[in-house]
């Protein structure tokens, strides 16, 4: 229950609609009520065979409903006799339906708008908690999980838990309502069905006892098939380039079938409590029947045979409510264990967030400074001892064997990682001092992979700065030499690029990348590879606009190509998570190490 409740607080405030929802359902079930019970003045005008019919006695109290009908529908009958009485009891029949249905239409209204509202908070929340991780966090879990938790559970959530607040409160309230109508007839009668319901309850809860389990492993199961999906479409070309298309299938269908049989093996039981509740309630209606009819013959329980006739009508209403409350039982078990999925990623918290008392940067002005910093993943030591300079509006350049910790030294400066030991200064001050946002707001990152999205060419380079004009948009696809082949599209800079890109070349790709950190005119720019995907042509374009960009930056570049960062201010040569040479490209090729013996490797690949 603490994980239904706490589900239950994304929908504050709850009273805006949970208020107007109770008294819509509350005037529904009673003008509900109230039509059925009308069944006992209505027959008792019909078959009653007694002529001289006189006045029934008024009651003293107005909530003795069937007496005060008898009371009314007598008074029309002696007044205008039995056509005006059953015309005036039809009529009152209809306008009560009429009210009853009025009522439910708005109560389910109210309960659709908390709902959905519920639903938006509860993804909102979901969504802002994913946004707000450490980069760590998505290299342990699968996208596809993720993504379950956000599209399907969240839906799952939305339509059982929000589902059984509706049933919980309408249904026990009309069970409550028809019974108290049924003691009024019959407490005889009533006193005795209510021995069977216990036995009812008790055999549908054996029923759904392992649907939770059941349901946990069904959203675990759908989320890997989600993830998958995302792998397949992902890497579709590889697939096709590696014949892996039957591995692929085999995989995702081994998983397709593992979910079938859960979601079988759940319908089994959940399908189960509807027959065997409905069952259950016609030998509940029998026994009455049997009971109530033989006190109406006998004359012996004060029940006459038109309020017979309308207790067995209500009695078997009792039933609708009492199914309802079944299988929202059946069906809570699916919604808490997805509210258990996504209550788990809200509680993920980020291992990276602001400091207490962290202030905002707004100006780079002195030098990026490194002092002894030890990075690792788990066990393994990827950065050791790390102590470098990055003064500004000096080009440096990181260059190393694969694994040396490049890219893992680059990604501590914007905060995207945190290091075990040491620290990283800017100006002087510790980089945790400031506010993470401010940080990243004075770089401009372009990355070995173009990372693109499904939007127009101008959107897509105004990412970083929303309110960007179309000229300060065509000024920087220009530095970036993009500008030509923009235009060249079909809409120009509103040409939709499709999909992560797709529907550019590598290195056009590259170049929306590189326009997007111009666009931005950061003091700081990290470049991670960003010719690396580049064609010849392209790269040399590309390299003539990063060489005049960096003039005026301090920029941290990682190189596959050292032939581009030839002259870089400081060249740092990194080997197993260790600086072991600095210096510009001729003095490090005078000392005959590391770097010289790259680039004698790569001058050999290139002939």
């Amino acid at each position: 229950m603490k994980t239904y409740f706490r589900l239950l607080s994304f929908a504050k405030p709850i009273e805006k609609y949970a208020i107007p929802y109770i008294i819509f359902t509350l005037l529904s079930v009673l003008f509900g009520a109230l039509n059925l019970a009308l069944l006992a003045p209505l027959v008792t005008t019909l078959f009653d065979q007694n002529s001289t019919k006189e006045i029934a006695a008024k009651p003293d109290h107005y909530y003795d409903i069937f007496k005060m009908m008898y009371y009314y529908s007598s008074v029309v009958y002696v007044k205008y006799g039995v056509y005006k009485t059953l015309l005036f009891a039809c009529s009152v029949i209809v306008v009560s339906v009429f009210l009853g249905n009025i009522f439910r239409y708005f109560s389910e209204r109210t309960m659709e708008a908390l709902r959905i509202h519920t639903l938006l908070n509860l993804r909102k929340s979901v969504f802002n908690n994913v946004m707000d991780l450490h980069l760590g966090y998505f290299n342990n879990e699968r996208k596809g999980d993720i993504m379950s938790k956000i599209a399907s559970d969240v839906q799952v959530v939305q339509y059982t838990v929000t589902g059984t607040l509706q049933v919980i409160f309408k249904e026990p309230l009309t069970l409550i309502t028809y019974l108290v109508m049924l003691f009024v007839i019959s407490y005889k009668l009533t006193l005795a069905s209510m021995l069977i319901i216990p036995v009812s309850g008790f055999i549908i809860s054996r029923i759904v006892s392992r649907l939770k389990e059941q349901a946990a492993a069904s959203h675990e199961s759908y989320g890997n098939m989600i993830s998958y999906l995302d792998e397949a479409l992902a890497g579709v070309k590889i697939i096709k380039a590696f014949n892996a298309t039957e591995f692929i299938k085999t995989r995702f269908n081994r998983e397709n079938v593992r979910y079938s049989n859960i979601i079988r093996s759940m319908s089994k039981r959940q399908q189960l409590a509807s027959p065997v509740s409905e069952t259950l309630g016609v030998v509940m209606v029998a026994c009455i029947v049997l009971y109530g009819g033989s006190l109406v013959l006998s004359k012996d329980g004060g029940l006459d045979a038109a309020a017979f006739i309308a207790y067995i009508a209500l009695f078997s209403q009792i039933m609708r409510p009492a199914k309802a409350l079944s299988q929202a039982f059946t069906g809570i078990h699916s919604g808490i264990a997805a509210g258990e999925r996504v209550l788990a990623l809200i509680d993920e918290k980020p291992l990276i967030k602001d400091a207490p008392g962290a202030k905002p940067i707004t100006d780079f002005n002195k030098e990026i400074r490194f002092d002894n910093v030890k990075f690792a993943y788990n066990e393994r030591v990827v950065l050791d001892g790390i102590s470098l300079v990055i003064p500004k509006g000096k080009s440096v350049a990181l260059v190393g064997p694969s694994g040396g910790g490049k890219s893992t030294l680059m990604d501590l400066i914007p905060r995207f990682i945190q290091p075990q030991s040491g620290q990283i200064l800017i100006d002087g001050e510790s980089i945790q001092s400031f506010k993470m946002d401010s940080v990243r707001e004075l770089m401009g990152i372009v990355n070995q992979e173009s990372i693109l999205f499904n939007d127009t060419v101008f959107n897509n380079i105004a990412f970083g700065k929303p309110g960007a004009t179309l000229e300060e948009v065509q000024e920087a696809a220009r530095i970036a030499n993009a500008h030509d082949f923009i235009m060249g599209t079909e809409h120009g800079y509103q040409t939709n690029i499709g999909d992560k890109g797709v529907k550019l070349s590598g290195g056009q790709r590259q170049r929306i990348c590189i326009a997007r950190a111009v666009l931005r005119n950061p003091p700081i720019m990290l470049l991670d590879e960003a010719t690396s995907a580049l064609d010849t042509e392209s790269e040399r374009m590309v390299q003539d606009a990063l060489n005049n960009l960096m003039k005026n930056r301090t920029s941290l570049v990682i190189a596959h190509r050292l032939s581009t960062i030839q002259n870089a201010d400081l060249i740092i040569v990194l080997e197993n998570g260790r600086i072991v040479e600095q210096g510009t490209h001729t003095g490090l090729l005078e000392k005959n190490g590391l770097y010289r013996k790259l680039i004698e490797m790569q001058t050999f690949s290139a002939n």
